[in-house]
């Protein structure tokens, strides 16, 4: 029955608690490792290319979030079927003062963003910084 389905008596009213959501935000697990050089944080982020990323800083803050959409669509003789999903993932980290944010550098391979944190002298800055995925 379409109501097992959908999960509504009548499948032609949809609510927010049965409907499939439109976005999917996620907050991906991360690890902080720190020495006497750098900090590096390392995001798992499976089924992301580098292109979906952005990183940025901005007054201190490091922003890190990729989105990706995916559409697939088949369609045979008698039937047509289409589909869709939206996924976004965002993280942010409050810098300390001791990190170069000039000098932050992130490569992305295989599911896992990795992001390395000089460490020096310099004062946090209150601009704005992008960061490219290599």
């Amino acid at each position: 029955m379409a109501q097992d389905f959908f999960g509504a008596e009548n499948p032609f009213q949809w609510d927010d608690k049965f409907w499939f959501m439109d976005k999917t935000v996620e907050v991906p697990s991360a690890n902080v490792i720190e020495n006497d050089k750098e900090f590096k944080i390392e995001l798992s982020a499976p089924g992301f290319d580098k292109k979906d990323f952005k990183i940025d800083v901005e007054d201190g803050v490091l922003n890190i979030c990729a989105e990706k959409e995916h559409h697939e669509e088949e369609q045979k003789d008698q039937y047509r079927k289409k589909e869709f999903s939206y996924t976004s993932i965002r993280r942010s980290f409050v810098l300390p003062e001791n990190v170069s944010e000039d000098s932050i550098d992130a490569n992305y391979k295989n599911g896992l963003l990795r992001l390395v944190l000089p460490k020096s002298k310099m004062v946090k800055g209150e601009h704005k910084k992008a960061i490219e995925v290599g």
